[in-house]
């Protein structure tokens, strides 16, 4: 994997990252610490919307290769990026030839995502339907996607069941599920989850990827195939 263009020592009105065999820039609003601050008591209601999407974390731009690695499997797919925020993965996608829906709960991650698509030259026939949607209730058809897909969504134990839950509604009989994430104690139990309801389980990839904040340590990203029942490629 190849080292982001630059690491960040601060805020910056946008980020570029070089994925994929190009780079990519992402409008953002502002930092997660900053727009942590501005919260009111309103925003942390129970479901703690917590701006997350605001940043480009190490399991996104892990996921982005992956699914440029697999583009001859994905090209003409239809397949869900769960929690897209500033859309990297999404657009990655769509780049590459498949039928994303790019989905997140927050309304404003998707007025970026939108904006990143025009930014990063995404023919306008094929850009991904951005849409808000909560995964406890999918908004899409039943059994309909070839993929699913996210990058770090499984980071508190809450998380489990609908995330499980929103697989399991969105893949066709034969679809596989990729789930990246940094080594978090949470994805245990979303593993013995998957093992009760008769999943496979098993470790596509291991890469060390370099976060865009300058820190000493690549982050160890680990990259999950989820399946069900027999898998023709």
């Amino acid at each position: 994997m190849k080292t982001p263009t630059t690491q960040l020592s601060g805020y910056t009105p946008s980020v570029s990252v070089t994925v994929c065999g190009r780079t990519w820039t992402l409008e953002r609003a502002a930092d997660l610490e900053t727009l942590w601050q501005a919260m009111t008591d309103d925003d942390l209601d129970g479901d703690e919307r917590l701006p997350y999407w605001t940043e480009l974390w190490p399991s996104s731009i892990a996921l982005a290769e992956q699914i440029h690695a697999d583009r001859k499997r994905l090209a003409g797919k239809t397949c869900l990026d769960l929690g897209c925020g500033l859309g990297l993965t999404a657009l990655v996608g769509a780049w590459i030839g498949a039928r994303v829906v790019g989905m997140d709960y927050e309304p404003m991650a998707l007025h970026f995502a939108l904006r990143n698509t025009t930014l990063n030259g995404i023919d306008p026939r094929s850009t991904p339907l951005w849409t808000i949607m909560d995964w406890r209730t999918p908004a899409i058809q039943k059994h309909s996607m070839d993929m699913v897909w996210g990058g770090d969504i499984m980071y508190e134990k809450r998380f489990v069941e609908p995330v499980l839950n929103c697989i399991e509604y969105a893949l066709a009989p034969n679809g596989r599920a990729w789930v990246a994430e940094p080594g978090r104690t949470v994805y245990k139990f979303f593993q013995n989850a998957l093992q009760k309801r008769g999943w496979q389980s098993r470790l596509l990839a291991d890469r060390p990827t370099p976060a865009l904040y300058e820190q000493k340590c690549p982050v160890p990203v680990r990259l999950w195939e989820l399946t069900r029942g027999a898998v023709r490629d």
